[in-house]
């Protein structure tokens, strides 16, 4: 018996000892969060069990039991009645990897939870096909929380035969690693407790199918991330997509198994942006379609079996599904408040799947009423109170995909009868209208138009494809309000008697995407902000030329050799203090743009640095700091290709010139320095990945 390792609490930790055994069940139920090679682990229900029945499990035959259970009793009294026997909560975990390196053989542990003694002990073991069970004696660690002088507490990590280790990486891990790695993350989770406002993560669905079907999918797909034509992160989105598509498959396939069915759910995914979730949901054998307000250039590579329509969706009774099972809303944005009352009102037997994203109400930007949650988890609960007052019984879960924003609602059955749907029609509408009232005087509230110091734009994760303000969702995710046709582009046949406007007020998306980044505002409007704004920071009264004369050659080199030891940096100023520098005409304009005057200081990064609501001038002197020469903004090496093919701003418009020599500057100092861009276009954004 050795210990291995301790790692010690910080003296103000006051979790102890219930952040012990919550960091402990991380551990046990989540492997996958701190072990990358898992896909997760299941655990049979916990039972108490005592030394003669331990001995039991522990297969008697083996003359290493009595070890194990020496190691489980180390530094217990031998003087214990019968009625003070320790015992310990036992459980048994199955690992699920993320690929299946043991073929038909299981690798599972004993669990065993000594809550006396602050201690919990794995004693590994493999299981074949026929039910032979193999131990591991040799794996069998131990972790501890010890007090010490009634103050200081300590993590230990203990083995039962350290020269006997096995690891594999999977199921085994190296000792280093558990003491590297997993006890650090464990006093970390011990210290730092922190209750989850959403559900764990696939809680709906079997994680070892999860497992399965996600690695066989993601093999057949990957390929899409070579020849992905879009301007978006291909592994980014193909692969969240596959997640998804997992999900849904494994939703789908215990639902059948429940209802004793063979026949593939049909879906139609709304608002279906680059169209990849239907592609995978229809190639694995599910008839369906996705619509969206604007058609992707990636469609045209998926072939005639996947059916994608480009066409504007108006909720309403001419865009009801009643011979379609599934509705599906996948970033959807203004259409996900909708899409419960879709799937409510195209049939009973109609059910729905959405991932929220962008926060709309049915008529509008949705506006927050709670302060003490987060505006994410706020409107995930609005989303379920929609589909309750659809008449859903509702569920929750986490997706496992590359984003903050993974939690999806649920609707597969209904909380009423048949016969009472007149009864919750009539509830449906009531509850719509008195959103609709609630948002101002029954009159339909339009999006807010973005203020001159708001930020990047819209409320969309960083995940979904960095759109930099083009407007919520306009991304290769959801195209909210957005749809299509795989035959034409008319509008679709009414579902239902004309006449019951019940979507009227909704503002569908734009079917023309608007740029509105400040990349499209003209270059002279952009110069002049940059300039104001330079001039301020720098402290300098505004001339009357627009602009500092042209250097002589020798005022150039004196300019620079006083800059080396002199050089301006300028001062700071808030984005509200820098609105106030502009006048009533140039915000307005901003106003009309995503991000307003934040963007545009930010797209001209050569110029400036926005952190924490302030803007600097950049100093580029400032080495890894500021990124300098060899990195772009987004911390990856400048492609060689882009060097020198813009001005430099320093160069022509700051008193003391460049602080940097031109050989160290990644901009032209001048135009005999300036050259043509050799990067290609479409490859811009990824070549240097």
């Amino acid at each position: 018996m050795t210990k291995l390792h301790e790692v010690k609490f910080p003296a103000e930790c006051k979790s102890l000892p219930d952040g012990f055994w919550s960091a402990v069940d991380v551990w046990i139920k989540k492997p996958h969060v701190v072990n990358k090679r898992l896909c997760g682990a299941t655990e049979t229900p916990s039972e108490e069990v005592g030394t003669e029945n331990l001995g039991v499990l522990l297969d008697p035959k083996s003359t290493d039991s009595h070890d194990v259970l020496s190691f489980l009793t180390r530094g217990q009294s031998t003087a214990l009645t019968h009625d003070q026997e320790n015992t310990w909560t036992f459980s048994v975990r199955t690992f699920i990897p993320k690929v299946n390196c043991y073929g038909s053989t299981s690798h599972k542990e004993f669990v065993l939870k000594d809550f006396d003694r602050l201690q919990v002990t794995f004693v590994p073991f493999e299981e074949d096909a026929s039910g032979e069970v193999c131990q591991k004696i040799g794996n069998v660690y131990q972790i501890s929380l010890v007090q010490r002088d009634n103050e200081e507490w300590f993590l230990e990590l203990r083995v039962l035969a350290a020269a006997d280790w096995a690891c594999d990486g999977v199921a085994y891990p190296r000792l280093v690693w558990l003491c590297s790695t997993l006890l650090p993350r464990l006093l970390r989770w011990a210290a730092e407790p922190a209750a989850s406002q959403f559900k764990s993560t696939l809680s709906l669905l079997p994680v070892e199918k999860y497992g399965c079907v996600y690695q066989q999918l993601k093999e057949k797909y990957r390929a899409m991330v070579k020849v992905w034509p879009e301007v978006t992160d291909p592994e980014k989105f193909v692969y969240e997509d596959v997640a998804i598509a997992t999900y849904l498959l494994v939703l789908w396939g215990e639902e059948r198994a429940e209802r004793g069915v063979t026949e593939k759910q049909s879906f139609v995914d709304l608002g279906c942006g680059n169209g990849l979730l239907v592609h995978i949901l229809s190639n694995e054998g599910h008839p369906g379609k996705g619509i969206d307000v604007r058609r992707r250039k990636i469609w045209d590579m998926y072939g005639p079996q996947t059916c994608l329509e480009e066409k504007a969706i108006t909720p309403g009774e001419g865009f009801l599904f009643p011979a379609t099972d599934w509705l599906i809303g996948n970033h959807s944005d203004e259409l996900t408040p909708w899409i419960p009352v879709m799937a409510a009102r195209s049939s009973f037997a109609c059910r729905y799947f959405v991932l929220p994203c962008c926060f709309f109400d049915f008529y509008g930007k949705f506006q927050r009423r709670r302060c003490g949650t987060s505006q994410y988890k706020e409107y995930i609960d609005y989303i379920a109170e929609v589909s309750r007052a659809s008449g859903f019984h509702t569920d929750e879960d986490c997706l496992r995909i590359p984003s903050t924003k993974r939690v999806c609602l649920v609707g597969k059955s209904r909380s009423y009868a048949p016969c009472d749907a007149e009864q919750a029609e009539e509830r449906r509408a009531s509850y719509i209208q008195s959103r609709r009232s609630s948002s101002g005087s029954g009159s339909v509230v339009p999006p807010r138009p973005p203020s001159a110091t708001d930020g990047d734009g819209g409320d969309h994760d960083d995940d979904d494809g960095g759109r930099g303000g083009v407007g919520p969702g306009d991304g290769e995710h959801g195209g909210g309000g957005g749809g299509g046709g795989c035959h034409d582009n008319g509008d679709p046949e009414p579902a239902g008697p004309p006449g019951n406007d019940w979507g009227a007020g909704f503002q569908p998306r734009e079917r023309v995407e608007k740029v509105r980044n400040c990349a499209a505002l003209p270059r002279d409007f952009v110069d002049g902000v940059v300039l104001r704004v330079a001039k301020a920071l720098l402290g300098l009264a505004e001339d009357d030329g627009g602009g500092p004369p042209t250097p002589t050659p020798a005022a150039a080199a004196a300019a620079a050799a006083a800059a080396a030891v002199v050089w301006n940096p300028g001062e700071s100023m808030s984005v509200r203090e820098v609105a106030e520098l502009l006048d009533h005409g140039t915000l307005l304009r901003l106003k009309s743009e995503c991000g307003g005057l934040q963007t545009l200081l930010k797209n001209n990064h050569q110029v400036f640095r926005v952190e924490g609501g302030r803007v600097h001038i950049r100093d580029w002197r400032a080495g890894s700091e500021e990124r300098g020469r060899a990195e772009s903004k987004r911390g990856r090496p400048v492609a060689s290709g882009a060097l020198k093919t813009r001005s430099c701003w320093f160069h022509s418009q700051h008193p003391q010139g460049c602080p940097l020599e031109a050989a160290q500057c990644c901009f032209a100092h001048g135009p005999q320095d300036l050259r043509p861009s050799t990067k290609p276009l479409k490859k811009m954004k990824w070549s240097a990945v």
